[in-house]
């Protein structure tokens, strides 16, 4: 019953701006973490950005730290990438991910994977050179 569906994503110039939307259906938004993850041909998936239950954390990967904003909007259960000044290497399928909070600690997890419970399917991100 859980869904969760981005949007958002296509093809943009070096420099450019994307924001990247993930709609949350069948789960009490509130009290889930959320995060980002990106994975490129070839390549593992990677943390892109989380962002805590309440809202009063978040986290980034160094390689996007200043470009990148996530934040949310419970009353809409959405959680949003804000993608500026976007590269080339930025190009991948981005993920939206859902944890329960109640489970684990923040900093020390959220980049992992694994301890996600809930995944959309995707939306592609290509960044022209």
């Amino acid at each position: 019953q859980v869904q969760l569906v981005e949007s958002g994503g296509g093809l943009v110039q070096t420099g450019g701006s994307l924001r990247l939307s993930c709609a949350a259906s069948g789960l009490t938004f509130s009290t889930y973490d959320m995060g980002w993850f990106r994975q490129a041909p070839g390549k593992e998936r990677e943390f892109v950005a989380g962002i805590r239950w309440s809202g009063g954390k978040t986290l980034y990967a160094d390689s996007v730290k200043g470009r990148f904003t996530i934040s949310r909007d419970n009353a809409k259960n959405t959680v949003y990438l804000q993608m500026n000044s976007l590269k080339p290497e930025d190009t991948a399928a981005y993920y939206c991910a859902a944890r329960n909070q109640a489970r684990t600690s923040y900093d020390g997890s959220a980049h992992r994977p694994d301890t996600y419970d809930y995944w959309g399917q995707g939306t592609q991100v290509t960044v022209s050179s």
